[in-house]
């Protein structure tokens, strides 16, 4: 309650077991979602490090691929040599000769051709790895982060705030002590205004 303009106004009281409710509510959803980030980020910490194991593999056939591109490029080279001596001396060799250095030649170029598409794609995968690992880091980063904040608010729901109730229990004790002296003034108006009414009033 509360006076305005010479009228005693009602106010509504707090409730101390509605804000522990709202209070118990707050960290049951703030902990739930602390839970929530904590998987997140550990599915994360897992899938980063099977990327990561699967980034090394695929590092380590770049580097084998490019090795077995580089001697295929010269055995490539030498046969196209090989089999430019052979055309341009055609007579001094027998067919058989011909078509191995040709047969030759042929397969060292389509086995160069597919080390260097094999070579394409795995680099790809290598570089598509790097920026998975790379988000998922940040992922992982920020997951943590939120998990710390989260414990921090914990921490101050259920042991800075716990008293609450006591508190406004107080603040109510007060309240109602204050709304009681004003109806004690507001009753001692009403009386001294009808003893002056009844009173000198009536004499003038």
């Amino acid at each position: 309650m509360r006076q305005t303009g010479g009228k005693i106004m009602r106010v509504p009281k707090l409730d101390g077991k509605a804000l522990d409710n709202i209070l118990n509510h707050m960290i049951s959803t703030v902990d739930n979602s602390k839970g929530e980030i904590y998987e997140i980020g550990e599915h994360c910490q897992h899938e980063f490090a099977q990327l990561s194991s699967e980034l090394e593999s695929v590092r380590t056939m770049v580097l084998k691929v490019i090795t077995d591109g580089e001697e295929l490029d010269l055995k490539a080279r030498e046969s196209r040599k090989r089999l430019s001596d052979v055309s341009s001396r055609f007579k001094e060799f027998t067919e058989e000769q011909v078509r191995a250095a040709y047969e030759q030649a042929h397969t060292y170029q389509v086995d160069l051709t597919m080390n260097r598409e094999l070579e394409k794609q795995l680099r790809k995968r290598r570089d598509d790895l790097e920026r998975r690992l790379i988000n998922l880091k940040e992922t992982i980063d920020r997951a943590e982060n939120l998990v710390s904040q989260i414990t921090v608010v914990l921490h101050y729901l259920t042991s800075d705030l716990q008293d609450v109730s006591e508190v406004l229990d107080m603040y109510k004790q007060k309240q109602d002590f204050g709304f009681k002296i004003i109806e004690a003034q507001e009753a001692e108006r009403k009386k001294l205004s009808r003893e002056i009414h009844d009173g000198p009033a009536q004499m003038l």
